[in-house]
């Protein structure tokens, strides 16, 4: 199979085109250039040569003392980067490497092509043929990609930001799993609150002072997820039905919610907490919950019920959200619309791109929606698409470089985040 990788395109916001505007980590973002202003230029009439030179070191001084002579030079024309760091906690929607690293599966096939091939030529430990939302977000705000807490090495530069997301990552401990008769089909235990103890763990490591902190985790964005949707997956594809799934909503919400509050103590003053994606539209639920009834799909062809499922916890999570956001008034909770953002090319695919169309898999071994559970995207009888970016979904659970990057985009260049994430300094094109 021969596949051409499209190549990453950013754009200034002032209109300046950038090939990498991710700056090297440690290296400084920007310089500030000054305007210095000569004696030689002052006229003061009628003194003496000598005289004059005095008299204008003396305004010269006077004037920087009470209004500041020096003029900064760029300052307006320089992007302007609110975020210095990121802090990512979720699963395989946003995992860069910790799945792979942790050993969890002998043989991963998220370890090896066709995952990555598009954008990186070679396996990341990413669940999609490339980038992923959060690649989008770092590079629209300049910074790395993050990398993986578990592939940290000694003395490496990790203050603009780690990834403590987990593919397969649930919001409840692996233990309720195992209570519920369910925790052998588990990815990981690696959960929420795992990755927060690792969080805590590098925290000396980013900021020592409480001063130091607040300053640091002021320009810091963290995020929350998406996170929950495994959660649901497997009790889902261990036979639960929707009355079963809604009943573990208040607990997933909670569990979010908890983590979401100890980061705010840890000193966090911007979150962002996504919500799930529409499930009914995957290829994953559209071939395990095929239904003869035609009712039982919308206009799109997505699984009504799963994707009111969808919702209602999302609904949940957002009041739960408004909640502590008013119990925080300091801090900007900010809920980030995966469900909206996704539900616009599932609705209308050839609008975004997506020839090929948005329900059935690029990567998977056949069937109306090309997944197959014994024959799953890297597995043996499975096959790639030659052009991912005419799909919006990947592997049948996981979306295409492509159908990320519009979400990306809707995030920042709104209106699928709430409230609005700040300004990037580079569109993500």
């Amino acid at each position: 199979m021969a596949y051409i990788p499209e190549k990453k395109k950013l754009e200034s916001v002032q209109g300046k085109s950038k090939k990498d505007p991710s700056p090297k980590v440690g290296q400084p973002r920007m310089k500030m250039g000054w305007t210095i202003i000569s004696v030689e230029h002052i006229h003061i009439p009628s003194v003496g040569r000598g005289t004059m030179k005095i008299l204008a070191l003396i305004l010269l001084i006077i004037c920087f003392t009470t209004f500041g002579c020096f003029e900064k030079v760029g300052s307006k024309a320089s992007p302007y980067y609110p975020y210095e760091a990121i802090f990512n906690f979720g699963d395989s929607l946003s995992d860069t490497g910790n799945f792979l690293a942790s050993g969890a599966l002998a043989f991963p096939v998220i370890g090896s092509l066709p995952y990555g091939q598009t954008f990186f030529r070679h396996a990341t430990g990413r669940c999609s043929d490339g980038r992923l939302i959060l690649d989008f977000i770092a590079e629209a705000y300049g910074l790395p990609y993050l990398p993986p807490y578990l592939k940290l090495s000694k003395g490496q530069n990790i203050h603009q930001g780690v990834n403590f997301a987990v593919a397969g990552a649930t919001a409840l401990e692996a233990e309720f799993f195992y209570q519920s008769r369910i925790g052998k089909v588990l990815w990981t235990k690696d959960s929420l609150s795992v990755q927060l103890s690792w969080f805590k763990k590098l925290k000396p490591s980013l900021c020592t002072t409480a001063q130091d902190c607040e300053r640091y985790f002021k320009k810091s964005l963290f995020v929350v997820g998406e996170i929950g949707g495994n959660d649901y997956n497997y009790a889902a594809f261990v036979g639960a039905n929707i009355t079963q799934l809604l009943a573990n909503v208040p607990l997933v919400v909670a569990a979010i919610t908890k983590v979401t509050n100890e980061l705010i103590g840890e000193g966090a003053v911007e979150i962002m907490v996504p919500g799930n994606l529409p499930v009914g539209c995957s290829a994953v639920y559209l071939t395990l919950f095929r239904s003869p009834k035609t009712e039982d799909y919308d206009q799109n062809g997505c699984l009504k019920h799963f994707n009111a499922f969808a919702q209602y916890h999302n609904k949940q999570l957002k009041l739960a959200l408004d909640t502590l956001s008013h119990n925080n008034p300091h801090v900007r909770i900010i809920y980030a619309d995966y469900y909206g953002a996704a539900k616009r090319f599932f609705h209308a695919p050839r609008h975004f791109g997506f020839s090929s169309g948005s329900l059935k898999a690029c990567c998977g071994g056949g069937g109306p929606f090309n997944f197959n559970n014994s024959a799953r995207c890297g597995h043996i009888g499975s096959k790639a698409c030659t052009s991912p970016s005419t799909y919006a979904n990947w592997d049948g659970i996981h979306l295409t470089e492509a159908a990320y990057k519009h979400i990306a985009k809707s995030l920042i260049q709104g209106p699928f985040s709430h409230p609005p994430l700040r300004s990037s300094p580079f569109n993500i094109t």
